[in-house]
Parts: structure tokens; sequence; C-alpha cells
């Protein structure tokens, strides 16, 4: 007696034991397996489409901490795609000589290197002036950036390929960008600069 229209969108069929409230907790407790595999099948989905922008090599793809957060700023970032487990900080740091603002992105081995909290070029020291997990940053800052943000987890097999192998950050583009090209302009600039 259903409307095919909603028997098409049915996940699952329950019996549950209550009614009222406590048998909406007890539906929603006996779903929970079907409704993790839908955000499974989710994530799959858009880690698939990532991995075929990277297979068909039409540069509408980014992934690793640096390129993602150049492509992030330059608004280009449709899709971000975000390890729930990204076990990266972002700093905030302050030359205590020159009052200039830096910003790096660090994980455990590198906030360990006292040499990522120095001027490489002056040896002053830098003073923090914020630390926020980047997981968390993104989560509030994304929208700036004129993108929609995914998180990926680890328990299919593209989550845990997509965590390890590309550093647990990318995303798709909007358009074809090379962030690399971007970067040598940067340098070239800096050479003929000085």
């Amino acid at each position: 007696m259903f409307d095919p229209r909603l028997r098409a969108k049915i996940l699952k069929v329950l019996d549950i034991s209550f009614g009222g409230e406590r048998g909406f907790n007890q539906a929603i407790e006996l779903s929970s397996e079907i409704l993790s595999n839908v955000n499974i099948v989710k994530e799959q989905r858009l880690i698939g489409k990532l991995f075929q922008e990277i297979n068909q090599d039409t540069g509408k793809y980014v992934f690793g901490i640096d390129d993602t957060i150049k492509a992030l700023e330059m608004g280009v970032i449709e899709i971000l795609l975000v390890g729930k487990d990204l076990d990266i900080n972002r700093y905030v740091l302050k030359n205590i000589v020159s009052n200039e603002l830096t910003i790096k992105h660090l994980n455990k081995e590198q906030e360990a290197d006292h040499s990522n909290f120095q001027d490489s070029d002056t040896a002053s020291e830098f003073e923090v002036e914020d630390k926020m997990a980047l997981v968390e940053w993104l989560s509030y800052h994304y929208t700036e950036f004129g993108c929609s943000m995914e998180f990926v987890t680890n328990k299919s097999e593209e989550g845990s390929q997509f965590c390890i192998v590309f550093g647990g950050i990318g995303g798709i583009l909007r358009y074809e960008v090379d962030i690399r090209a971007f970067d040598e302009d940067s340098d070239d600039d800096g050479v003929a600069a000085e």
C-alpha cells in the first residue's frame, strides 16, 4: 500500500518492542548498522570520484597538506575530503624579532623538531600565537572557501587507502589547476626580487 516512490527509499524494515520515544530509540539502535553502511557507500563514492580524477590525470584533484591548503586558499576546491583521524595541528607562529606571522601545519614528529619553531633565515624563535587541530580548524572555516567538506574514515578499503597513501587530506577541484606551477611562480618572483 506504500507509494512506489517511497518504497524505493526503504533501507530496512524493523520490528520494535516499544512505542513512542522508547520505540524510536530502539529503531535507531537497530538501524545503526544499515545507516553506517550508507555513510560508507557515500564515502566510497566520493573517494572513487577522486581516484577517477587521478587515474584520468584531469588535473581536477589535489592531495597532501600543502597542496590542499593552497587550493583551498585559491577557492578552487569543490569537495574537501578530510580523514577523521587526521593528526595534524595548525600553528600560527609569530616571529619575535620581526613580528611577522607564519602558519605551519605540523604532525607529531614535526612538532618534536625544534627547528620548525625557528625562522630559518634569522634563526630567531617563533612564539606560538595559536594552536588548533587542523580538522577542527577546517570544520569551522571550510565554508569561507566556498566548498563542501566530507569526512573520510578508514573503515572501508578506499578510506584506508586515502588516509594512508594521500595523507588523509585532499580535494576534488572545480576545474583543472596546476598547484605546482604556483609554487614555481612564487619561487621565481622571490628570486627576481632579490
